[in-house]
């Protein structure tokens, strides 16, 4: 009975440390978040996180071992919102996207996700795309990201035309294309920090050009 139990503490025991280590990382990602928006990548060192994050500077190196992979990792849980390592292809809202079989409902559905993503991810291509000449290393990272986007795009176009056909003429990769340039970071950007448009009125006039575009 000893031994027995001493095997569940030992279990316990692990499950704690890697909730602990988890809590520990997402200190980390948002303190590193905060300080490249508001510094910049290049003005955010390794020591300036940790003590944003109440870390020492031996664990940043420990858990990520460099800047560019806290980068990454900061973008990562932008794109899904959450530390949890499920992709975004997998995630609920997605799949409700996916079993929807109205094409207009899809769109709709579709934008309220990218407008939320957006709202995270935005200040993080800023960030990417302010640092690219001086750091090419993470202009490897940024193509990374929009070659994932481009896919993803791709994706959502076969989920579309499993339920009706698209505008006349439009074949799948330009219409992948279209949707990757219109829900960039850079269009959002112009409608919600240059034009001040709000939440809805981007997701308003995103799925209505959308639906304009793409449909019959």
């Amino acid at each position: 009975m000893k031994e027995s139990r001493g095997r569940k503490k030992r279990k316990y025991d692990s499950t704690r440390r890697k909730a602990q280590s988890l809590e520990t990382q997402m200190q980390i990602v948002e303190a590193a978040g905060k300080l490249f928006i508001e510094r910049g990548y290049i003005g955010t060192s390794i020591e300036k996180i940790a003590g944003e994050a109440g870390v020492a500077a031996e664990t940043i190196y420990s858990i990520f071992g460099n800047k560019k992979s806290i980068l990454t990792r900061v973008v990562d849980v932008a794109v899904v919102g959450d530390g949890e390592l499920i992709p975004l292809l997998a995630r609920a809202k997605i799949r409700e996207v996916e079993n929807e079989k109205d094409q207009n409902r899809q769109i709709q559905m579709f934008v309220e996700q990218i407008q939320l993503v957006m709202s995270r991810v935005a200040p993080m291509f800023n960030v990417m795309r302010g640092v690219v000449k001086a750091e090419p290393e993470i202009d490897v990272v940024l193509k990374k990201y929009l070659d994932g986007r481009l896919q993803g795009m791709g994706y959502f176009i076969d989920q579309l035309t499993a339920n009706g056909p698209l505008r006349k003429g439009l074949d799948k990769q330009i219409a992948a294309t279209t949707i990757w340039g219109l829900t960039s970071a850079e269009v959002y950007n112009l409608y919600i920090n240059d034009r001040g448009w709000s939440a809805e009125e981007y997701q308003h006039w995103l799925a209505d050009t959308l639906i304009r575009l793409l449909l019959p």
